[in-house]
């Protein structure tokens, strides 16, 4: 009866959680074969096709899936290390996909990850405020967060965000108890999260050194001594000289004025701006004086043994990924994108943070509008930390709450570096740097290019500080708490809601019923053509390409990855053939030599590629490649489905 009664919050919590899931994706429940989250055109087509390219390597090939030919099949196998490949997710699909089918596998794994990543946070908010309804209430916001259900139309790697969660809970319990076990437990969920998103391995890595970072340093405010006063004059002074040119420039647009016989120009705030936020980290450094917390040499055994621990059983289960990453620097396809001061990803809009939930039912279109055009599109700008988790936190901090140091310090760090490397706000960019702009250029934390991705984890925490302000509101009233969980909860319910949820067809043109009964050595040209990756495209490759691969199993001559090699590339456009195809997708003419050139060579490249079909878009491929194509490769028409043509090579004629 005991045994009952202490798994009964768990499952209380997991059932209540699958409803919640099913809820607030309807109507995908009552859909699972036929269509999905987020377009087969976008990332959600190379999602779904990651769980079919592994179990096709891995169970079918018997090799390691981290290496496919299945793309770029006309040169050496594409190395997926850097691939945003999702291999915990997939690996949970792995039983599913030979007995359900691709598509109602890859929901049922995205409805898991939810569920999962809402259950993770109920352990990691019961843990903070000791209360199972709280702890509940903050899971339920977590896992369908605004920010959250809007990955879940494209960026299913960052829906399943409960590694994050159990890594903070497992940190925790590592430096209250230094047991072994917990340092492995904590190796083994740094694997979980490199295996789910890069990013989340590396916001692991960043986390733990925050955390030791606030162990053993100490900020305490620095004595008024008269030197000190005179400093914190100073700087005050020229903060003002500085604030007040800057102010002055955006009102004035700022001035050009002669020196000297050279015409100079005051237009751009960036130095002032630069200048201000220097002066404003000195202000705030001076007032304050660091110290080192004092620990023996056994305390820093145990520091250093925990943490190799953890470190060795996040590298033995990482070794294949490793493995492959190894083989990519060994054949040279290892490339480091250069990371510009000015022009690198920006992050989300300050004001993003306060937003109503875009994607209610009666939000504004105006707020979608908004966020669409920023930069990186709608997908990466929403951060809406929900107005009644923000009213929850503010009412009991009015009341009397006090903030948790380490859920604070945790939001307002993530959030900072969530802005990016130059703060906007309204759309503006005021020019005052981030934290991100110095970190970008740090090993390891620098993979994680893209910043507004953070707000991630400024959800998390406030779904901690959410659960622990309701938690202290509750003790004030202890006869009401049921009558006020279930009212925030209620608000909470209506706030998230994103029923009923856009779907996306997921149908397989009937002409690929031809392809794949074809034999297994051919492969197939998609026209527009090309290489495709998450910055940068060479041609116009579609990931619905690879979507459609799930059905028909050939080889295709292009492909999308997350990230692609300039080696790779280069190497594809050293063939001339395929060089005027990404030259055509790209809506670019051939000269007439090139032309009739090419055309001369197509029957050679067709054996040579043993090209066996060409499925042509006609509603995004040029009347010219299309028109070239047909020469070239002697095609002819088998079927038309809608904007689909499909052709089959015929050399004899």
């Amino acid at each position: 009866m005991r045994h009952s009664r202490r798994w009964r919050p768990h499952a209380g919590a997991l059932l209540g959680y699958a409803a919640i899931a099913i809820v607030f994706t309807w109507p995908l429940a009552a859909n699972l074969g036929t269509h999905l989250t987020g377009s087969p055109a976008g990332d959600t087509g190379v999602y779904v096709w990651n769980q079919w390219v592994f179990q096709h390597e891995l169970l079918e090939h018997r090799s390691l899936p981290y290496f496919t030919d299945a793309i770029f099949s006309l040169g050496r196998r594409a190395n997926l290390s850097l691939h945003n490949y999702t291999a915990f997710q997939n690996l949970v699909a792995l039983p599913f996909v030979g007995w359900l089918g691709v598509v109602p596998t890859f929901n049922l794994v995205y409805l898991l990850m939810t569920v999962l990543t809402a259950y993770a946070t109920f352990l990691l908010a019961w843990h903070a405020a000791g209360r199972v309804g709280e702890a509940w209430l903050a899971g339920l916001l977590f896992a369908w967060s605004p920010v959250l259900v809007t990955r879940g139309g494209g960026h299913f790697s960052l829906v399943a965000a409960a590694p994050l969660a159990v890594f903070l809970l497992l940190l925790v319990r590592t430096a209250e108890r230094e047991r072994m076990r917990d340092a492995v437990a904590l190796g083994a969920a740094v694997w979980w999260a490199a295996s789910t998103d890069v990013y989340y391995a590396v916001y692991c890595v960043l986390i733990a050194a925050l955390f030791m970072l606030a162990r053993i340093v100490t900020v305490q405010h620095r004595p008024h001594d008269s030197g000190a006063r005179m400093v914190r004059w100073t700087l005050d002074v020229l903060l003002c000289c500085v604030g007040g040119l800057a102010l002055s420039m955006a009102v004035t647009g700022g001035w050009q004025f002669t020196f000297l016989g050279r015409v100079a120009s005051m237009r751009s705030l960036y130095t002032p701006m630069l200048a201000f936020t220097a002066l404003a980290i000195a202000r705030v450094a001076w007032s304050y004086r660091t110290a080192i917390v004092p620990f023996d040499r056994r305390d820093a055994w145990r520091v250093v043994r925990v943490s190799t621990v953890a470190a060795v059983c996040a590298a033995v289960l990482l070794s294949p990924v490793l493995y492959a990453v190894g083989v990519r620097v060994a054949d040279g396809s290892w490339e480091s994108q250069p990371v510009f001061w000015r022009s690198s990803p920006s992050g989300v809009d300050l004001l993003a943070f306060v937003l109503p939930n875009p994607n209610h039912p009666l939000a504004p279109e105006a707020i979608r509008a908004w966020l669409a055009p920023r930069p990186d599109a709608y997908f990466e700008n929403v951060a809406s930390l929900t107005f009644v988790a923000l009213g929850t936190i503010v009412i009991a901090w009015r009341a009397g709450w006090r903030i948790p140091p380490l859920w604070g310090s945790l939001a307002l760090v993530s959030a900072a570096l969530a802005l990016g490397p130059f703060v906007h706000v309204a759309g503006v960019n005021t020019q005052i740097p981030g934290p991100w702009a110095l970190l970008r250029y740090v090993p390891l934390i620098g993979l994680a290019r893209t910043p507004g991705r953070f707000s991630v984890v400024v959800m998390l925490a406030m779904a901690v500080l959410f659960a622990c302000a309701l938690r202290w509101l509750s003790r004030r009233v202890p006869g009401r708490r049921r009558v006020l969980l279930a009212a925030v909860g209620t608000l909470l319910v209506v706030e998230l809601l994103p029923a009923p949820r856009p779907l996306y067809s997921a149908a397989i043109p009937r002409i690929y019923r031809h392809v794949q009964a074809a034999p297994e050595e051919v492969r197939v040209l998609e026209l527009p053509f090309g290489v495709r990756d998450g910055t940068s495209s060479a041609g116009n490759f579609s990931a619905r390409s690879q979507f459609f691969q799930t059905a028909h199993g050939k080889r295709l001559i292009g492909g999308y990855l997350s990230r692609v090699s300039r080696r790779r590339v280069s190497e594809i456009r050293s063939d001339s053939m395929l060089d005027a195809l990404i030259w055509l997708s790209e809506g670019r003419p051939l000269d007439a030599s090139r032309d009739a050139s090419l055309v001369d060579m197509g029957p050679a490249f067709v054996q040579r590629a043993v090209v066996g079909f060409v499925v042509v878009d006609r509603e995004r491929c040029p009347a010219a490649l299309r028109e070239f194509a047909i020469r070239a490769f002697r095609l002819q028409l088998i079927e038309t489905d809608g904007a689909f043509e499909l052709y089959r090579p015929v050399l004899g004629s």
